[in-house]
């Protein structure tokens, strides 16, 4: 341990946990966002939403609508990534594996292979919305100055 300033042991459970952590802040803000946007415009919400590929789209307006949440939730899923996560290094990790999980939900969901060429660059973005931003926070709190005392300064 002397001589290391961080020594990491790799910990499985807290992986796994911080999965299905990630995972449920984003189901569950993306049902907050979609919930949100579906009570502005008085649309009835539905799994469709989340989990159908051929919803998103540029054509319909339900099609934007669940486009601009799906951005949203990226916003807030980068907050995830600095309060659970907390390494930038990881955050691109987190990232993939969250959405790798999403496209696994859609494939059931739909019973298809998601094939919409919208869903896949709404997917693109969100990927690098939520890794960069993510990443962005984590990195400025890591770089935050470590104070050396906690005793308060005197004047002398």
């Amino acid at each position: 341990m002397a001589g290391q300033f961080r020594s990491y042991v790799w910990d499985p459970l807290l992986i796994l946990s911080q999965i299905v952590l990630m995972q449920t802040v984003f189901y569950g803000s993306l049902g907050l966002w979609l919930a949100l946007v579906d009570g502005l415009v008085r649309s009835s919400p539905s799994l469709d939403q989340m989990f159908d590929a051929e919803i998103l789209g540029f054509s319909t307006p339900p099609g934007r609508l669940s486009m601009m949440s799906f951005i949203l939730n990226a916003l807030t899923c980068a907050l995830g990534l600095l309060y659970f996560i907390r390494r930038g290094k990881q955050c691109l990790d987190f990232t993939v594996t969250v959405h790798f999980f999403h496209l696994l939900g859609c494939w059931f969901y739909s019973s298809r292979f998601p094939s919409a060429l919208t869903w896949w660059l709404v997917q693109a973005v969100c990927i690098a919305l939520m890794a960069v931003i993510g990443e962005y926070l984590c990195m400025r709190t890591e770089l935050k100055e470590i104070p050396l005392n906690s005793a308060p300064k005197s004047n002398v």
